[in-house]
């Protein structure tokens, strides 16, 4: 009998209970309203550094784009385009050797022109092409090997003495045949830089 009362007891006394409050939004902290947060940040306002905009696929690969040239009158205007599948491999259109492709060796603008037979079925022989992103200038040289080493030393010019070599003939004279130098073909142009127009 006395577990009987007990728990009308418990069931009279839950029964006169309120019901609970309903939950409080919870006051999130926030720096930009908080006074001490702006007393210590309003001393460097001025200091402060912009962030530096995102870079571009003409800051990676400064390259890209079209040159003129007045010294190659057979090769007046070129293009470089990047390669739709690998990124570190250009195109360049417009050469008298026709279309070729340069791999990139050293960022930003050293790449080497790997020998290849290209579209028209031209043999091309290996060499160097770097762009001078300070003077906005593109030198290419073909038919020269690339030194990994110090790509720019293809275009400084060497003066090596002609090699003879000594043939023997039937006649039982020696006849003195130079050594013939490879063939190089040389290119410089500037970039064309597209202005922005304003409205």
């Amino acid at each position: 009998m006395g577990s009987i009362a007990l728990c009308l007891l418990t069931l009279s006394a839950s029964a006169q209970q309120t019901d609970p409050l309903p939950p409080q939004p919870v006051k999130t902290w926030d720096a930009k309203t908080n006074p001490t947060v702006d007393s210590i940040t309003s001393k460097y306002k001025d200091k402060m550094v912009s962030t530096r905009p995102a870079l571009t696929t003409a800051d990676i690969f400064p390259v890209l784009g079209e040159f003129e040239s007045a010294s190659n009158a057979d090769a007046a205007h070129i293009i470089v385009s990047q390669d739709e599948q690998n990124k570190g491999v250009i195109w360049i259109a417009g050469l008298p050797q026709g279309k070729l492709k340069a791999m990139l060796r050293k960022s930003p603008a050293t790449y080497k022109i790997p020998s290849q037979k290209n579209e028209e079925g031209k043999d091309i022989q290996e060499g160097t092409l770097i762009f001078d992103k300070e003077t906005n200038n593109l030198s290419i040289l073909i038919g020269k090997e690339f030194n990994a080493a110090d790509p720019a030393s293809a275009f400084v010019p060497v003066t090596e003495p002609i090699e003879e070599v000594k043939v023997k003939s039937k006649t039982a004279k020696t006849k003195i045949k130079k050594e013939k130098k490879p063939q190089t073909w040389t290119y410089t142009g500037t970039k064309m830089v597209k202005e922005t127009v304003m409205n």
